[in-house]
């Protein structure tokens, strides 16, 4: 099975406030914000969602983006990616898989729980 295409964007930063209000400017609304500098913003005339997560300065920062599918149990990797971790229940209610693209970037893949299936506790982006 193929996925449904790219849903959204994970944008890491340094400055949440700075970067939340950058994408306001280029008319991004926000739809929720966490208690820990992360948070949700769409676009009014569509497109993918874009995730902003506040990093620890000096930490990497990268741009991740993130694909569905409508089952992990029928989603076949592409043989020119690599697994970084198989498809594990979040805490934002989905299941991810981490697969790297022939040149080693990070994507994500979610995917919806399983019936009755219940989410971690732990955190990854989308805090």
């Amino acid at each position: 099975m193929t996925t449904d295409g790219i849903k959204g964007l994970l944008i890491e930063t340094h400055n949440w406030g700075k970067t939340v209000a950058f994408w306001k400017a280029l008319g991004y609304e926000l739809e929720f914000e966490t208690d820990h500098h992360s948070g949700q913003l769409r676009h009014p005339s569509g497109g993918p969602f874009l995730f902003v997560a506040e990093r620890p300065e000096g930490s990497a920062l990268q741009i991740q983006p993130m694909l569905s599918v409508s089952d992990a149990a029928t989603f076949e990797p592409p043989a020119s990616g690599a697994v970084v971790r198989p498809f594990e229940a979040q805490h934002w209610n989905m299941l991810e898989l981490l697969l790297a693209d022939p040149d080693g970037r990070p994507f994500s893949i979610q995917a919806p729980l399983p019936a009755g299936a219940a989410a971690t506790q732990g955190g990854n982006h989308h805090e």
